[in-house]
């Protein structure tokens, strides 16, 4: 592995914090092998992409089969992979049109320039996102987030956008006549499994009413069936006009989508948008497939692993109130809160050899694959009640 590391750092950008596991060699299911002869459960499944765990046989059935007809045709092409993947979207959804992107973050810059193109005939051109939000990396997404990590030394960023404190008064503030879309996040994941309030839901759909802009539904993390229902935003009463998707909805391949209804979609004629591998065919039929498993049997899986998850760590929380602040999150889709020992409770799960990561500060954040049986619930939250005892004896 020290080999591998040199060469590592003589090679690539010098971006990554990797994981203190040694080198991966193969993965399946829910565990990942190392060349340090380690096996260690995935409890955040390529954060979030890897719906079905890592080298499902189905999906792997599917890219072998597709990758002996062709892999890359471009968009000049009609392709029945795109239209049977859009088709199912459709119908796991309330919206009537999909593209295709290669990323979230590129479904998120999509969203916005259609949201600015449906308006184009009129004065609506402000686009406005929601403190401690992430929708990606590159300029559309970091100029609707705030925090400093993602934006410092980077801009400066899209006119006409903007990030709001997340509350209601500073909602009602910062809409008017001349917004075109306001993005939320049902769950924030990077923020810290942080989910919208029902009064914020409220205050959004009334002033949608009233200034006529679009809501935008960033549901790359919390989406296709990880909070126990198809998307996050079924779960608290938000009827968003377009929804952004992406990391589970390639089963493990780069693919992302944008959803709208039919009148929204249709300003995007020939030509003024497009991608060279958005809607990649393999990629297609690897999320037909994860599609299919997820909604006849996974995601009711994630919810019910989910409760059982849930419940270990609020009794957790109730032996522990001085270490834990919170539990929160749905389904699969879970974050503990703690007062200053999330580092360490994530280094004492890597020596039970259990991958979670840590985000928003103090955040254990777990996003472990749908496929999780209670065998593997039962060893996360063990594993987990076991650190956070140790530091609750310190």
């Amino acid at each position: 592995m020290t080999n591998l590391l040199d060469r590592e750092k003589a090679a690539l950008f010098p971006t990554y914090d990797r994981l203190p596991i040694g080198a991966v060699t193969h993965a399946e299911g829910v565990h990942i092998h190392t060349d340090e002869g380690k096996t260690y459960l995935d409890a955040i499944a390529g954060l979030g992409v890897n719906a079905l765990g890592h080298s499902h046989p189905a999906i792997v059935a599917a890219i072998c089969e597709q990758a002996g007809k062709y892999m890359h045709l471009s968009n000049l092409y009609l392709q029945e992979p795109q239209v049977v993947l859009a088709e199912k979207l459709a119908k796991a959804s309330s919206f009537e049109r999909v593209f295709f992107t290669n990323s979230g973050t590129e479904a998120v810059e999509g969203a916005i320039k259609l949201a600015r193109r449906y308006f184009s005939n009129g004065a609506k051109t402000e686009v406005i996102g929601v403190a401690n939000g992430f929708h990606g990396r590159t300029y559309g997404p970091l100029s609707v987030m705030d925090k400093a990590k993602y934006r410092d030394t980077f801009g400066p960023f899209l006119g006409e956008a903007s990030c709001i404190p997340y509350d209601v008064a500073s909602l009602e503030k910062a809409v008017s006549a001349g917004t075109a879309a306001v993005i939320v996040e049902p769950i924030q994941g990077e923020g810290g499994i942080v989910e919208i309030e029902r009064e914020f839901v409220e205050a959004l759909m009334t002033l949608c009413a009233k200034h006529n802009f679009l809501i935008i539904a960033d549901e790359i993390q919390s989406g296709i069936g990880r909070t126990g229902k198809f998307f996050g935003y079924e779960h608290f009463g938000l009827k968003p006009d377009i929804v952004v998707c992406a990391k589970a909805i390639g089963g493990g391949l780069p693919l992302g989508a944008i959803l709208s209804r039919q009148e929204i979609a249709d300003v995007m004629k020939a030509g003024v948008h497009g991608t060279t591998f958005g809607g990649n065919a393999l990629a297609c039929v690897a999320g037909a497939v994860m599609l299919d498993l997820v909604k006849k049997t996974y995601m009711e899986n994630a919810a019910r692993e989910g409760n059982y998850l849930k419940s270990r760590f609020e009794s957790l929380k109730q032996k522990y109130p001085a270490l834990i602040r919170d539990v929160r999150g749905r389904g699969l889709m879970l974050g503990i809160e703690f007062a200053a020992n999330a580092k360490q409770v994530q280094q004492h799960l890597f020596g039970k050899q259990i991958i979670t990561n840590v985000t928003a500060g103090e955040v254990l954040r777990m996003l472990p694959p749908l496929i999780f049986e209670r065998k593997h619930s039962e060893e996360l939250a063990n594993a987990i009640e076991s650190a956070v005892g140790l530091i609750g004896q310190a």
